[in-house]
């Protein structure tokens, strides 16, 4: 699992300032701020900026509502209620969703995703002695978690936690691309940590992603209806150098940057996340258990 300061190093390159002249073309609007802490943009064909006005402060306000449910920062979101508390009364159906998420790619993984992370993060991340780390180690485990529709509860109340961060973000995502469907807008990039395409340019084309290492582009990717993600362990290192992203014994990641693509940016965030900690003779077995996903970058 990985921390909000990590950064995916995607790089987004839709390409519209190389794009030919063309009578009538359709506009394209553009919006930038921020989702869990982190960049965000999006790029909608069919409205100039002002037409897209009611649609950005849509997009604003379901954006905060997710923070509501996702973020660990703040206090009164359900998450964070989750883990102050052991247990969360009428959880949101978007926090269930992630969960059941979470619980597929921890079974296809033998348990290498593990939101349960968040104290042995903690502890790695602020330093902790020895003994400490080891108290926060024996906390990790997905089976102290318990989920029904009606509450989700820690087996240990104040101490246990999770963090979704390996997979919030493409959540965030989806909920943003799903709500643009809704008002019948169709030719989207959405980049809200992750990145889902749907249809086509304002040329028709399908949209460019680039695939970046911490070193640069090293990939260009086109994608139309389809989400991808980056993870890149390296990007943000933890006290004593450790990686941000964890596995649940805090094992070491295997590649410095893994990008997958999948018909969905959450399963395509959380993989990338998962990957990073496999060796290489995994990866496959595990993609096969999620129809349509695919391995776009390893190094």
């Amino acid at each position: 699992m990985t921390s909000l300061s990590r950064r995916r190093f995607l790089a987004i390159t839709a390409a519209c300032a190389t794009l030919p002249t063309v009578a009538r073309a359709a506009p394209v609007a553009h919006w930038r701020g921020v989702a869990l802490g982190a960049p965000a943009s999006l790029q909608l064909v069919g409205l100039n900026d002002s037409q897209a006005a009611p649609v950005f402060a849509a997009l604003e306000a379901e954006l905060d509502r997710l923070e509501n449910i996702y973020s660990l920062y703040r206090t009164e979101s359900q998450l964070s209620r989750l883990n102050r508390d052991g247990v969360l009364l009428e959880p949101a159906p978007e926090l269930l969703q992630v969960l059941t998420q979470c619980a597929a790619l921890h079974n296809a993984t033998d348990g290498v995703f593990d939101p349960t992370v968040q104290p042995l993060w903690m502890a790695l991340a602020t330093g902790a002695p020895h003994a400490d780390v080891e108290q926060a180690r024996a906390l990790v485990g997905w089976g102290g978690v318990s989920i029904s529709s009606n509450a989700i509860r820690l087996s240990q109340p104040g101490r246990a936690a999770l963090t979704l961060n390996g997979i919030a973000q493409g959540a965030v995502t989806d909920r943003i691309a799903a709500l643009l469907g809704t008002q019948g807008l169709t030719d989207v990039l959405v980049d809200m940590g992750e990145v889902a395409a749907m249809g086509s340019r304002a040329d028709g084309l399908d949209w460019r992603v680039g695939l970046a290492s911490p070193d640069g582009v090293v990939r260009r990717l086109q994608l139309r209806d389809r989400a991808v993600a980056t993870s890149a362990p390296e990007a943000t290192q933890l006290a004593g150098s450790h990686d941000h992203i964890l596995g649940p014994s805090g094992q070491p990641v295997q590649h410095r940057t893994v990008s997958v693509s999948a018909p969905n940016a959450a399963l395509a965030d959380g993989l990338s996340t998962a990957l990073c900690l496999l060796p290489e003779g995994r990866i496959n077995p595990v993609l096969k258990h999620f129809p349509g996903t695919r391995l776009e970058l390893l190094i």
